[in-house]
């Protein structure tokens, strides 16, 4: 029986272009499964907050990797669309580009997944939005680590030419500094740490309707832990990794835990057999 709502089926165009079988896969099973389908295909984030703001009733549905899914969030967030908007994705990435959809519950295959947003239930989660308006769902760190970029944009020329162009960029990039990040860090007004202690990172997590809060420092051989529904983060030039997204150089952030902000469409779980 076709689902009763109306669907807004985003297909990012990384996905399309990373894998085209899985995005047609999505877009026949949602399809096939609900009375009311628009499918867009945009090209860039002007005309997904575009599709967004013309939804109407029509749910969105994001066909992509971990990026595609924060954009959405972000744009919902920013039009203060979250409170009144379940959404839902289908992951389509790279290995590694969609763990965080696939660490709240979404399946990765894209046939499980469209079936989960026709015959999953919602579920919500927390999130930390910082005053910039960036969203967070997994967690978030300072300074960020480096990976390799989850569309593969660092990896796409083989043979010669792909290692000349990496050893130019590892030879053009400056040496670390032996110096540790020097930052102040502030949980609900308390002072966490301060600029003239040196720290290794920081990690915010949203959990409980709160955020976990980890400072490491230098001179200290344990970490501090509190949880706290505002941290401010403040130093020179700093950078974060917010989930997938690294972001920076900001002199000061502040983020703040908004508890069951996210509502997600995941898989019903299924219930466990009676003993005989």
């Amino acid at each position: 029986m076709p689902v009763p709502h109306p669907l807004l089926v985003l297909v990012d165009p990384l996905a399309r272009r990373t894998d085209g079988e899985s995005v047609r896969i999505a877009r026949d099973v949602l399809c096939a499964g609900a009375s009311r389908v628009k499918v867009c295909l945009p090209d860039g984030p002007e005309e997904i907050a575009r599709a967004l703001a013309h939804r109407g009733r029509r749910r969105p549905v994001v066909v992509g990797d971990d990026r595609a899914l924060l954009r959405t969030v972000r744009l919902l967030h920013l039009e203060r669309g979250l409170p009144d908007c379940a959404l839902a994705v289908v992951p389509v990435g790279r290995p590694g580009s969609v763990s965080l959809a696939g660490s709240l519950g979404v399946p990765l295959d894209a046939v499980r997944a469209a079936r989960a947003v026709l015959e999953g239930a919602e579920q919500r989660f927390d999130l930390l939005i910082d005053d910039s308006g960036g969203v967070v769902l997994g967690g978030l760190r300072i300074p960020p680590v480096r990976q390799r970029p989850a569309d593969g944009s660092g990896d796409g020329d083989g043979g010669m030419l792909g290692r000349c162009r990496t050893l130019v960029r590892t030879l053009a990039r400056p040496a670390p500094g032996p110096e540790t990040p020097r930052l102040r860090v502030e949980a609900d007004g308390v002072l966490l740490t301060d600029l003239d202690r040196p720290v290794e990172d920081v990690r915010l997590a949203p959990d409980g309707g709160l955020a976990n809060v980890v400072v490491r420092q230098r001179s200290v051989p344990g970490p501090v832990r509190v949880r706290a529904r505002t941290v401010t983060v403040s130093g020179p030039h700093f950078r974060y990794r917010a989930d997938t997204v690294v972001s920076g150089p900001v002199h000061t952030r502040t983020w703040t835990a908004h508890p069951s902000a996210l509502r997600l469409t995941v898989p019903v779980p299924r219930a466990a057999p009676s003993p005989s």
